[in-house]
């Protein structure tokens, strides 16, 4: 009985001990990849740039969301020949969608309305890529090339979605707020394997 017990004790002492071992592993290798993805590069001129939402303060852009649309509208400033979606839904301490408040943003910095499609449903990444593509299908476009503007940590997995979409995506990071690196970095990882097992 008590050879029997020992054996049981060591297969879960093992079995913790070689899990620990997996976690670890995958964690340094997605947390690689979300790095080497939100890295500068040299944005390509593209179809559409999707900028994804993020929280609001009442109507007002949080800073995570500021600096996306910052990089947003310097981008679109400089290539006058892309369109934008502004995509994200309306969540329950929100006064209004956060497409609509990145749209005033956009225009009040000198983005005509024209150039705006305002995607204000989603609630996820995952909807965020789905819902943009169909505006995109839409205009007739079957296999857009896009940028996705989005904080540095969050480029892997947007892309990735965006894959999966059929669409054909590029990476625009914008910084992360200071006070938020740290756990936006850790949510991220649990995120990814979260997209990679569910979100098709």
């Amino acid at each position: 009985m008590f050879d029997g017990w020992d054996e049981m004790k060591c297969f879960v002492r093992n079995s913790t001990v070689a899990l620990a071992i997996i976690l670890i592993v995958s964690f340094v290798l997605i947390e690689g990849i979300i790095l080497l993805e939100g890295s500068e590069e040299e944005p390509p001129q593209v179809d559409y740039v999707i900028v994804l939402g993020a929280r609001l303060y009442g109507d007002l852009p949080s800073p995570a969301l500021l600096e996306r649309l910052r990089v947003a509208k310097d981008y679109l400033l400089e290539n006058e020949d892309s369109r934008v979606v502004v995509t994200g839904g309306q969540g329950t301490d929100e006064l209004i969608p956060e497409a609509h408040a990145m749209e005033n943003f956009l225009v009040e910095n000198g983005i005509e309305e024209d150039r705006i499609i305002v995607e204000d449903k989603a609630t996820s990444t995952f909807e965020n890529m789905k819902y943009s593509r169909e505006l995109i299908m839409e205009e007739g476009t079957v296999s857009p090339k896009v940028l996705i503007v989005t904080n540095k940590h969050h480029i892997f997995r947007a892309k990735l979605l965006a894959e999966r979409q059929g669409m054909d995506p590029y990476g625009l990071p914008a910084s992360i707020p200071p006070s938020i690196v740290f756990q936006s970095y850790i949510r991220e990882y649990f995120a990814v394997v979260k997209s990679v097992i569910f979100d098709h």
